[in-house]
């Protein structure tokens, strides 16, 4: 959803879950009115629009990154081209993804301002005009402040030439204020650094707002939401002029658990088997809390695979690996090749090939572990959702005598079945990024937990949404029954009010609750 606050407007992609293709609606809230702009098998997102709503840019994905923009305004009956080369006119040839996204119209509706990886792997500012929209030109950034692997994430338009950019640097936010110029080349000049620094440093944020100073437009009061590893998010309000400090205005905590008993984590990055860094953290437990010993290790593995695990304690499993080191684990989470952050060609790596060669990078990871004097590597144990759980029943079933215990929720274990049963507006995209259930089916079957299943030893819990989409609770079912057959000691929790994750509060304390105690009971503390 997109939505302008002042407006009354917002804008919606509609999926029946039936028709396979995506319409895009806009939604004037003030009367009811509904327009639709089109529809897609692809997506046609709405990623930009104009002040007043006349003019809309329009995206197709293909597979993640690889964006197609058409162009949208009122009185037009269907969408045109303006960027991209579509998937139906590629002729079998291979097209760099251009990362497009935040799409600003700028220079008096003359041109766009956005996010793509057109001329940076890892994400820069790219100028297209309207009067030659097949010569987008690279916009020059200057006064960036951080240091790092990361990628620029986001613009948000302030007013006229002013805007906030966003970073993802190793996980962790950086937030600029700066000014666009349009020119031969296009600049960008930053001018306050809003995030990233002193107290605002070492997390994510989690939104960012403002207020433009009528008496002088060109300075604007912020405030933003911020969260870390070991902090519920808060409130902060930055200074018009920049100077002074910056003012915490909220004091969320966590009931009854000092700060300092949870983990700040560390970074625990390595290089992995073919020369690739792997950023990653490892969450020890407190020594407030007074453990002694090495400790017992759990790999937390995020879902995606093309997602992020990030120190932000708003995510769902922040909460399940403070709970975890709390009671004396150490959380391992690496963010394998894949994942979002490290740029455009690292995330593709893992385009087709689910179980491949994101497999070595977790053994990689767990060799590089096993080093630290303060892990004990012999007490091991893995969870994860989604494609987590794909992969944590993966490296359960493929490496049985790595593992004391193992968590799967709600993870595909057979790509074949699993990706013929996907829903009609998904099966484009899983056929591109994951294979064809019928013509990759040899490919999918080597890389699915189910061919190697009957060598899974260690003890497992399932974790399962009765109403989950994506991965029916009766293959959940079956994976247990068969399990079990073969003397598998295996516990099985199903959410009768979940679909494909974890949402309701209750359920989620239950959920961290038995995956910890699950824990304890194979591996101690």
């Amino acid at each position: 959803v997109e939505c302008d606050v002042e407006r009354n407007i917002a804008y919606f992609d509609r999926d029946d879950r039936k028709n396979p293709e995506t319409e895009c609606l806009r939604v004037d809230l003030t009367n009811g009115g509904v327009t639709s702009l089109g529809r897609s098998l692809y997506g046609n997102r709405c990623i930009g629009v104009n002040s007043d709503h006349s003019k809309v840019i329009l995206a197709d994905g293909y597979t993640a990154g690889d964006v197609v923009l058409f162009y949208w305004q009122d009185g037009m009956k269907e969408r045109k081209l303006l960027y991209g080369t579509p998937i139906a006119e590629r002729g079998g040839k291979m097209v760099p993804p251009s990362g497009i996204d935040w799409c600003n119209f700028v220079e008096d509706d003359k041109g766009l301002l956005f996010v793509s990886s057109i001329f940076h792997d890892a994400g820069g500012l790219t100028y297209l005009g309207f009067d030659n929209p097949s010569k987008p030109a690279q916009v020059q950034i200057r006064g960036l402040k951080h240091s790092g692997v990361g990628e620029l994430i986001g613009s948000k338009k302030i007013k006229d030439n002013l805007f906030v950019l966003i970073y993802n640097i190793d996980g962790a936010s950086w937030v600029y204020m700066g000014a666009f110029t349009a020119g031969n080349p296009p600049s960008f000049k930053i001018t306050k650094t809003l995030c990233g620094q002193g107290q605002l440093s070492d997390g994510v944020i989690q939104g960012v707002d403002w207020q433009v100073n009528k008496s002088a437009p060109t300075t604007a009061e912020f405030v933003l939401s911020f969260t870390k590893a070991n902090m519920p998010s808060q409130l902060y309000l930055y200074p018009q002029d920049g100077k002074g400090s910056v003012t915490r205005l909220s004091e969320e905590k966590v009931l009854g658990i000092p700060q300092d008993y949870l983990s700040a984590g560390e970074d625990a990055s390595y290089t992995t088997w073919d020369g690739l860094r792997v950023s990653a953290r490892l969450y020890l437990p407190s020594p407030k809390l007074g453990y002694t010993g090495p400790r017992p290790l759990v790999e937390y593995v995020h879902g995606g695979p093309q997602g992020q695990e990030r120190p932000d304690f708003t995510w769902f499993s922040m909460p399940l690996i403070q709970y975890l080191t709390l009671n004396g684990f150490a959380v391992f989470v690496p963010n394998v090749r894949g994942s979002t952050g490290y740029g455009m060609k690292y995330m593709k790596l893992v385009d087709r090939d689910w179980g491949g060669n994101d497999v070595k990078d977790h053994l990689e990871g767990l060799k590089h572990i096993e080093k630290d004097p303060r892990i004990d590597s012999k007490r091991r144990a893995v969870v994860g959702r989604s494609y987590g759980g794909f992969m944590t029943l993966t490296l359960a079933s493929r490496f049985p005598n790595m593992w004391k215990a193992a968590v799967d929720m709600f993870g595909p274990y057979d790509l074949p079945k699993w990706a013929s049963r996907t829903p009609p507006s998904w099966m484009p995209y899983i056929r591109l990024a994951v294979g064809d259930p019928e013509k990759d089916r040899e490919m999918l079957l080597a890389h699915s937990p189910k061919t190697y299943l009957a060598d899974l030893t260690s003890p497992l819990m399932i974790i399962q949404g009765k109403n989950d989409p994506r991965v029916p609770e009766p293959e959940s079912a079956e994976i247990a029954a068969d399990l079990r057959k073969r003397g598998v000691q295996v516990d099985y929790l199903v959410f009768e009010d979940e679909g494909h994750d974890v949402l309701r509060f209750k359920n989620r304390v239950t959920c961290y609750s038995k995956i910890t105690e699950f824990f304890l009971k194979h591996l101690g503390s």
